[in-house]
């Protein structure tokens, strides 16, 4: 390498994103110096994610943007779940990268680092052979408010769509005490808002001898001093259980909102995809949240044109959708992925249906959320500060049921709000965010 600077460029969710904040950490504390260009770095890294087609694409056609810069000391690395999915076929896609390392060998992340340094041409970290959790005190984190922190990584589920058990390798929790110190630390630097993380987060088990479960883990994050807010994503139907709901109606501390994905509004298809679960098991579930005392918001994913989806399933998605009347949702095109079930399945949904489909669940959704947004109007909401749209002359604030609250505040934005919780009072709603005054 000509220098120990770098550039990240993160594709993906929350995972991949706190996984990139400790890849920093752990780069800064071996001397080197982020920059804000790959092309002003020597060690250039792309932290992928495969969930979806597009997103691959994108980093194959990062890493071909700069191949003319081989051979002129500068070192591409490949980290994350196309990482893993590809192996060392990324080396012979692109010939320029020297690093291949999926996120279940990041714990190996320093001794990679040596050998790059050496001049390594060819340096892979692919092992899904392991019990570790990536822990790392390094970590960089660039929200000063709100802090992430991994509880269990991998996936022990098989649905027939998803490369994550093979690209993220077996489920591995971190022992609560870990958790726990970790929560504390960041108590003591200042943070208040903690989001749990795992691709499948509760089917947490502490491998300690305390043994908690998921739901006892929660309240005793929420109790931390100092932490006035905790989140945690993702939830698989399977896992949730009714203690979680408990949790969260006993502790305000406890964010009023659970992501829930379904996939699909179909029995049929969730079997065909191997959820798990029936369309009455999930709505099982979906009875909790709304059975309990606080108003708990609820979001999902939808997946259309899965294979052998016909337009009766389709049909069950939608009236799922008007009988759950999500907050809001993730919605995408079934996109055939390596190493998934669902490769060997004929009966394939056309591009153009997909896309009908899609489109069909969006306006559908998008009705459903104007609507129930429009119940906030003149309700009072806690939000925690994020930033300021200066255009605008408003705050961006979050409420605890994660919906965006756009506001003005007396004094005309002199003062820095940001990472204040303010009582914000709505006046308008749109369908994708709310708009209200401050009433401090």
């Amino acid at each position: 390498m000509t220098t120990k600077t770098f550039y990240i460029e993160t594709f993906g969710c929350q995972m991949n994103a706190h996984d990139s904040e400790k890849v920093i950490g752990t780069l800064i504390s071996r001397g080197y110096t982020q920059v804000e260009t790959p092309e002003a770095a020597g060690l250039v890294l792309y932290n992928t994610c495969s969930i979806r087609d597009k997103a691959e694409q994108k980093v194959f056609h990062r890493l071909q943007q700069f191949k003319r810069d081989a051979g002129k000391g500068k070192v591409f690395g490949v980290l994350g779940c196309v990482a893993q999915q590809e192996g060392e076929k990324i080396f012979e896609k692109a010939p320029h990268v020297s690093l291949v390392a999926g996120s279940a060998s990041y714990t190996k992340l320093p001794q990679m680092l040596v050998q790059l340094e050496q001049g390594e041409r060819r340096v892979t970290g692919l092992s899904l052979d392991t019990d570790e959790t990536f822990e790392t005190p390094f970590t960089r984190r660039d929200n000063p408010h709100r802090a992430y922190i991994t509880i269990i990584e991998g996936c022990d589920k098989s649905c027939a769509y998803c490369v994550v058990p093979f690209t993220r390798g077996p489920e591995r929790s971190r022992t609560s005490a870990s958790v726990l110190e970790e929560g504390r630390r960041l108590a003591e630097s200042g943070y208040t808002e903690i989001q749990l993380l795992g691709q499948n987060v509760n089917s947490y088990r502490d491998p300690s001898p305390a043994g908690w479960d998921f739901a006892t883990l929660l309240a005793r994050v929420a109790g931390i001093n100092g932490i006035r807010r905790v989140r945690f994503i993702t939830s698989h139907p399977r896992d949730f259980v009714k203690p979680i709901v408990d949790a969260i109606d006993s502790d305000p501390v406890l964010c009023d909102h659970v992501h829930l994905p379904v996939q699909s509004g179909s029995s049929r298809m969730l079997s065909a995809m191997d959820r798990l679960y029936t369309r009455d098991e999930y709505m099982r579930r979906i009875d909790w949240l709304k059975s309990a005392r606080r108003k708990i918001a609820i979001t999902t994913d939808i997946i259309v044109g899965f294979p052998g989806e016909t337009e009766a399933d389709f049909n069950d998605t939608l009236a799922l959708l008007d009988q759950v009347e999500y907050d809001s949702l993730f919605s995408f095109k079934y996109s055939p992925r390596p190493n998934t079930a669902a490769l060997a399945m004929g009966d394939k949904v056309p591009e153009e249906e997909k896309t009908r489909r899609l489109m069909i669940v969006q306006e559908r959704q998008r009705a459903i959320q104007i609507r129930r947004n429009a119940a906030s109007i003149g309700t009072v909401q806690e939000v925690l500060v994020e930033g300021r749209n200066q255009a605008l002359g408003q705050w961006i604030g979050r409420t605890s049921q994660n919906r965006t609250l756009n506001f003005a505040a007396d004094g005309g934005g002199v003062e820095n709000l940001v990472g204040q919780y303010l009582d914000v009072r709505v006046t308008r709603a749109g369908p994708n965010s709310l708009v209200g005054e401050s009433v401090m």
